[in-house]
């Protein structure tokens, strides 16, 4: 555990009470899931649907600690290479041509040292030099194939990697390591073993009201009110993407930055491509009915 963040965070409460300040509203179980994963220390996988707050834990956490937050977004097809270091090629030509206009000889281990690397986002955080560690956020995993997976099995279980050219890179100050997943396929259980989990699931209306009026400056709790229950209306259809926290703070930055006081079925539909970004999905809503969507009646 790092001293530095045994003193930025004694407790619960005050990693809490950090996240407030940040505007990020985190309940007892995600606060408690993330004071864990600092202290521990152990790496953190959240997950839950799109836009309910995963990545922006991420960034709130590296904003408490003054750390940098390292991202890795994942896709199919990610390798190691990619997320941990690649050789820098150029720079290795101009060594060895600089070495032959002096007539020197560059063995294979001048060649292959720290100095021609090129720190990808795992292994720029294992060699963060502290004293805070880095954030290392792993985006989206479950869009990586399970090659990725295994090679991620290391990391997570030693803050650790191996360069064959060089040897094994312990950290020094091991990163927090938060992992986000949508749930679009299972992960194995070797990976989620290594980890602490917690679900992040849709916040209740009350909270979602709280959530918009802090990240929007400036909205009326009537209007806050109204655009929490229409989200949450939509939620109950089924549409192609749900609409999450992200949608709905975008919805009300539009409705604000347009003057609108109170929501109506036609500044609704006027705006709806702040919230819905499928087609079909606002045809559906079109279908059931804009005064449904803004005051929960069919007309």
């Amino acid at each position: 555990m790092s001293e530095y963040v045994e003193r930025c965070l004694p407790g619960v409460e005050s990693l809490r009470a950090a996240l407030d300040s940040l505007g990020y509203l985190a309940d007892d179980g995600l606060a408690t899931a993330l004071f864990l994963a600092l202290r521990l220390p152990q790496p953190l996988l959240l997950e839950g649907e799109a836009g309910v707050g995963k990545t922006e834990a991420a960034k709130a956490v590296a904003a408490i600690l003054g750390s940098p937050l390292i991202r890795l977004q994942c896709y199919d097809g990610l390798d190691a290479a990619e997320a941990l270091y690649e050789w820098n090629y150029p720079r290795q030509l101009l060594g060895i041509r600089l070495a032959e206009s002096r007539y020197e000889q560059l063995s294979e281990a001048d060649l292959f040292s720290e100095e021609y690397l090129l720190r990808r986002p795992v292994l720029a955080a294992l060699t963060h030099p502290g004293p805070a560690p880095a954030v290392l956020l792993i985006d989206e995993i479950d869009r990586a194939d399970d090659d990725f997976e295994a090679f991620l099995l290391e990391v997570l279980a030693e803050a650790a990697v191996t360069i064959p050219e060089i040897g094994t890179i312990r950290a020094a100050v091991p990163p927090v390591v938060l992992l986000t997943s949508n749930r679009t396929r299972d992960l194995h259980d070797a990976l989620k073993r290594r980890c602490l989990y917690h679900w992040i699931d849709y916040p209740d209306t009350e909270r979602i009201v709280e959530i918009v009026r802090r990240r929007v400056p400036g909205t009326s709790r009537e209007l806050a009110v109204a655009v929490s229950a229409a989200v949450r209306r939509l939620r109950a259809l089924e549409v192609q993407k749900a609409p999450g926290v992200a949608e709905t703070i975008d919805w009300t930055s539009a409705l604000n930055l347009l003057g609108v006081p109170r929501l109506d079925a036609e500044i609704a539909g006027r705006t709806l491509g702040s919230l819905l970004k499928y087609r079909e999905d606002q045809e559906l809503v079109r279908e059931r009915g804009l005064d449904w969507l803004v005051a929960g009646r069919q007309l």
